[in-house]
């Protein structure tokens, strides 16, 4: 998913981290009434980054290039990024898991402070952020660049449990080594459902690069096996191409269900433990393996920290600033941008504007 190399990851991001972090809000009372210590300002700027994906790993490799006197922080409670670009090729069997994966090695050998913990609460007033052990971070700046979460009680019958049968496989590592067992363990002849969600969501082409990477898989290894799609949009990102891939490299393989006039293949409800599918136009879909990706919005500490209008935060266009709470930018899939899409190749662009207005 997306468009950026591994290389690039690589160099930009040094090895990264996850982007999501769970974080709750508190308020200055809170705070004030904590014992938790806290790290002394002091003379250097601080800056703070919640997530070390894409966006977070490529803001603070640009800052400690550009701007070494500025103390740049990273809290990422994983020690492994595990890329969502490029986990379809995974999938399809064109490349190894371990390549999906970067440390923070690199970050750190540039004097990013990598926090590998929590963050539970934030004081936009008094510019702390709190972590999980106590320990309460101050900032100057702070960057929220969380990724997304899922709604997952907008599919009937799906569930954070459910994942792990019908596996979204939209945060890389875990999810995606669900999917990619599920599929090599099915019989030649089995079912593959691809449900993606509605507008908007984290890579729009993803699902569809996932469609053309799992047929490919299936028609080298299991060719009497079949891919259905099921869309509750009237189109999708590059539909031209991806349908030119599906008729011509995949015919017999990849079925296409599109909402239209007539029908709309939105999921009506979905069953675990008979792995059924059901859309409101009424198509019953027994599938051995199915990739349900729910509806999606911002993550969790973007929502609780106030900077959301809706599933998504508002930011300005110049800086990405959020335009709820001062002195707190959001970058990455989080954010509303205006037309650039959810994307790591978005993420690592926005990263380095906000260098900018950081520096």
């Amino acid at each position: 998913m997306g468009l950026i190399n591994r290389r690039d990851a690589t160099k930009l991001i040094g090895g990264a981290g996850v982007a999501a972090a769970t974080v709750g809000v508190a308020t200055g009372q809170a705070f004030a009434q904590s014992n938790a210590p806290r790290i002394n300002r002091g003379a250097r700027a601080k800056v703070i980054i919640i997530g070390g994906g894409a966006g977070g790993g490529t803001l603070a490799h640009v800052m400690r290039r550009g701007s070494p006197e500025i103390d740049v922080t990273i809290i990422e409670p994983k020690r492994i990024y595990t890329t969502c670009f490029f986990s379809n090729l995974y999938l399809g069997g064109l490349r190894p898991f371990e390549s999906l994966e970067h440390d923070y090695k690199g970050l750190q050998s540039l004097g990013v402070n990598m926090v590998h913990e929590f963050a539970v609460a934030i004081d936009a007033d008094r510019k702390f952020v709190r972590l999980r052990n106590g320990v309460s971070l101050a900032y100057d700046k702070l960057v929220l660049s969380p990724g997304i979460d899922f709604k997952y009680s907008a599919i009937p019958g799906y569930s954070r449990a459910a994942e792990n049968v019908m596996p979204h496989a939209y945060k890389a590592g875990t999810q995606t080594k669900i999917l990619a067992s599920q599929l090599r363990a099915m019989p030649d002849g089995g079912v593959v459902v691809i449900a993606p969600p509605t507008n908007p969501f984290r890579c729009p082409p993803g699902p569809y690069e996932r469609t053309c990477m799992i047929a490919h898989y299936l028609k080298n290894h299991k060719p009497r096996s079949k891919l259905i799609l099921i869309d509750p949009k009237r189109s999708f990102s590059k539909r031209p191409l991806f349908m030119q891939a599906f008729n011509e490299d995949y015919k017999g393989i990849v079925e296409v269900h599109l909402t239209d006039d007539i029908d709309d293949q939105a999921i009506a409800r979905v069953d675990p433990n008979t792995m059924q599918i059901v859309t409101k136009a009424g198509l019953k879909i027994k599938a051995n393996v199915a990739n349900i990706i729910p509806p999606q919005r911002a993550g969790a500490i973007a929502r609780l920290s106030g900077c959301t209008e809706g599933d998504w935060c508002p930011v300005a266009a110049d800086n990405f600033e959020s335009t709820k709470v001062k002195d707190v930018y959001v970058i990455g899939d989080s954010s509303v941008a205006g037309d650039m899409p959810k994307s790591a190749f978005s993420a690592n662009s926005q990263a380095k504007s906000v260098s900018n207005d950081l520096e």
